[in-house]
């Protein structure tokens, strides 16, 4: 007798698993717990099989004997179902582990060990956001470089133009590795060139005019506040490193024999180790400045306390305090003005990039030649504080 909703719908369950019937083979399995599973009974090769259809009432009686004529379908054609079904979850499991979601995770997690927390972050959430509700679960085999503009113009149209073209590129690296790692074929977002907003080229504020360079360096000079944001301006333009990398500065890094600053690979953006020679004026500044912080572990501790670094806007924050706006003058921008004046005044230009720790494309070779050209680069330095010394006192080397 063919069952009927109200029937399973009222089945209790017993102090012993059992089951009720319907027709041909289907039937549901009641547990002492009340659990109610579909299953179908079959022969196949000679031996009595049962298969699964999901649970009541989320697979209803409609759809439990849909399955089933369907499975009876494929008998009747000496195709086993249990073998279909195997091969469906196989084939659902293989697409999840494809999918555009599950190479872009994998590529994460195996670069982002070499990367700076902030940027690691920053790209786990861009994809979170931007990327994933759109073509995360697509296969990426599959991804069409329509779709993946798509994705873009959301991110365009919110006026995020900088963040669009960041995600493209980071889709680029995850099709690349989908490549690489036998995924897919092809790297679809190259399709993409031209195809959203280009970016508006934004530079960090500086000054290379030598005379206003001058007056820059004098101000410095006069500021009056906290003494050790005073050194942190006067040794920016010495050293011009990144600002998190000056502000997070330990003595334990300074080897004033040798006269240098070794930064530790985990602290630069490049993950490789810098050097940074010391020239006799930068020695000058921060043998004074030890006196006051050289008792903790930060060259320029924070005015509250001297177990975290200064603040990011400190620096920044001095030279507002000095008269300069952020369309003057930035924190980044001493660098700049480092890279513009020593190349016009005829040094090595890849002296003057490994001194910046700008990328270098291979990074295995990054790793190793983080000392190349460091005679130059020491001769470079020297030059460039005599150089900034004669700006201040209004003489020509």
């Amino acid at each position: 007798m063919a069952l009927t909703h109200v029937a399973i719908k009222t089945a209790k369950p017993k102090e012993k698993a059992y089951k009720l019937t319907d027709e041909k083979g289907l039937f549901v399995f009641i547990t002492p717990n009340g659990g109610k599973y579909w299953r179908f009974k079959y022969r196949f090769g000679g031996k009595e099989k049962k298969l699964a259809f999901g649970v009541y009432p989320e697979v209803s009686l409609a759809e439990a004997r849909e399955k089933r004529d369907k499975a009876r379908k494929l008998i009747a054609d000496n195709i086993d179902p249990s073998i279909v079904k195997q091969a469906s979850k196989r084939a659902t499991l293989l697409a999840s582990e494809n999918s555009f979601q599950a190479v872009a995770l994998e590529w994460y997690g195996k670069f982002s060990t070499q990367w700076v927390a902030s940027h690691g972050d920053r790209t786990l959430r861009r994809l979170e956001k931007d990327v994933f509700p759109w073509i995360g679960k697509r296969p990426i085999a599959e991804i069409k470089a329509p779709e993946l503009l798509m994705v873009l113009r959301r991110i365009e149209n919110r006026g995020a133009i900088e963040t669009a073209h960041r995600i493209q590129q980071i889709c680029g690296q995850v099709f690349r590795y989908g490549i690489a790692t036998g995924k897919n074929e092809r790297d679809i977002s190259a399709d993409l060139r031209g195809a959203i907003t280009p970016t508006k080229k934004r530079h960090h504020a500086t000054i290379i005019d030598p005379k206003e360079v001058a007056k820059l360096l004098r101000a410095i000079q006069s500021y009056e506040g906290y003494f050790v944001t005073k050194c942190a301006l006067q040794l920016a333009p010495l050293f011009f490193v990144r600002p998190g990398e000056l502000r997070k500065a330990e003595w334990c890094e300074f080897d004033f024999e040798k006269s240098e600053w070794r930064i530790p690979a985990d602290k630069m953006k490049m993950r490789v180790t810098h050097i940074v020679p010391l020239a006799t004026q930068a020695i000058s500044v921060l043998t004074e400045l030890k006196t006051l912080t050289g008792h903790g572990a930060y060259v320029f501790p924070s005015i509250r306390t001297f177990s975290r670094p200064m603040s990011d806007n400190t620096v920044l924050g001095a030279l507002r305090r000095l008269g300069y706006s952020k369309d003057e003058m930035t924190g980044h921008g001493f660098r700049s003005m480092a890279s513009t004046l020593l190349n016009e005044q005829g040094w090595n230009r890849d002296a003057i990039e490994r001194q910046l720790a700008h990328a270098e494309r291979n990074n295995i070779r990054a790793a190793y030649n983080y000392a190349e050209y460091l005679p130059e680069r020491r001769k470079m330095m020297q030059h460039w504080a005599d150089y900034l010394d004669s700006l201040i006192n209004e003489k020509q080397i």
